[in-house]
């Protein structure tokens, strides 16, 4: 065992409280979780150059600025890390007594996307304008929001006191937490989101120790209630569209299956070392439609080719392999809960997106994590992001 020696010498007084930070326990730099940050960075690093490429000739986009978008990415980027840096510093702990006032402002945000304050996009009734050419999307917000309440319900002391997991009156709260905003964000509607959500609430019981009774029931319900919804019509005619076109491609190729069937031949043409940076035919064209944000996978698959795509899927897969042991060793059952929870949420947008580029999930208009254009998204990740990050922090403190 090797022992380290440290400088005995007292530093000046204005200094001492940075010394502590510094020499107890190691510096915060140590304790991080660089395989996780650096996986993160990396792929928001290559999300900036990919939105650039698919919007730098967009001039029915970018108003003929081919900078428009890259600068906006960075500007959700800085926010984002911003974000990443106050919940490292403020810590999960501490969040917790700040969650009914966030579960309380997520309700209100998705209420007040319902009334005229609310934008169309694509569809679906999902963001507010704050002015500016910015707007905001409340479903993002819902993602961080079901986890950590959820979780505050679910590892409540006494909570797990018989080892059994929670008990069903406490299960029951939880799913009514999860159930209220998932319900406010489908009446958008917005079916991606409500899955995110869904899957979302199935992976925080999971963590928490909910029998697997629970568990079977409640997909079970969720499978009967999907096929209720098509039966009944309640859904609207484009969403309907785009699932008889995920069923059958060749049902309408220059219609409803045009973007799956341009994303596959962009992602096609890439072969194995892609066509290059901003230089991709595809993407050049303009032939694939929503390419910097929904379909952003195209745009690697064409110009970064098989290989590029691969170590995408590697980083991502590098993010979740690390939320994994964070939730591993998480030093109590809250930080246990809630990284899964993030786990489960990055896991599941990140096989949709890339999905229904491949053709093999029905488009519902979900970004890839860390990759795609917005702000909201980009902010929801990096918070994510950030609360691993100060999970595995406390856990090496209390080591």
């Amino acid at each position: 065992m090797t022992v380290r020696s440290y400088p005995t010498s007292v530093p000046p007084a204005g200094e001492q409280s940075v010394w502590r930070i510094l020499t107890a326990r190691g510096s915060l730099a140590r304790r991080l979780d660089w395989p996780l940050l650096l996986s993160a960075l990396v792929l928001t690093t290559l999300g900036i150059l990919l939105v650039y490429s698919a919007t730098r000739n967009r001039t029915d986009l970018n108003n003929g600025e081919p900078e428009f978008f890259l600068m906006r990415q960075l500007l959700n980027v800085s926010i984002g890390l911003g974000l990443a840096a106050l919940i490292v510093w403020y810590g999960y702990v501490r969040l917790r007594a700040a969650v009914p006032l966030l579960y309380l402002l997520c309700v209100v945000l998705s209420l007040l996307v319902l009334t005229p304050l609310g934008s169309t996009v694509n569809g679906s009734r999902s963001w507010l304008q704050l002015g500016a050419g910015f707007a905001f999307q409340p479903s993002e917000l819902a993602k961080i929001v079901v986890i950590l309440a959820m979780a505050l319900l679910l590892a409540a002391p006494g909570t797990n006191e018989r080892r059994h997991g929670p008990d069903h009156r406490t299960v029951l709260q939880a799913l009514l937490v999860a159930a209220v905003p998932a319900a406010l964000v489908m009446l958008t509607p917005d079916v991606g989101q409500t899955m995110v959500l869904a899957v979302i609430a199935l992976g925080v019981l999971a963590a928490s120790g909910t029998g697997r009774s629970w568990i079977v029931g409640l997909v079970t319900l969720a499978v009967v209630g999907a096929l209720a919804v098509w039966q009944l019509g309640l859904l609207d005619e484009y969403q309907i569209n785009r699932f008889a076109a995920f069923a059958n491609p060749a049902l309408d190729p220059s219609g409803v299956g045009y973007n799956t069937n341009q994303a596959r031949i962009a992602i096609g043409s890439g072969g194995l070392t892609g066509q290059g940076l901003f230089h991709g035919s595809q993407t050049l064209g303009q032939f694939v439609p929503e390419q910097h944000t929904d379909f952003i996978f195209t745009v690697a698959g064409e110009e970064l080719g098989f290989l590029g795509a691969g170590l995408i899927i590697v980083l991502l897969g590098m993010v979740l392999w690390r939320g994994c042991r964070i939730a591993r060793d998480a030093p109590d059952p809250y930080g246990t809960i809630v990284a899964v929870g993030v786990v489960a949420w990055v896991a599941f947008q990140t096989f949709q997106n890339m999905g229904m580029a491949l053709g093999i999930m029905p488009v519902t208009g979900l970004p890839l994590p860390f990759l795609s254009y917005g702000g909201s998204s980009m902010f929801a990740i990096w918070i994510g992001v950030g609360l691993l990050l100060a999970i595995r922090i406390r856990t090496l403190t209390r080591m």
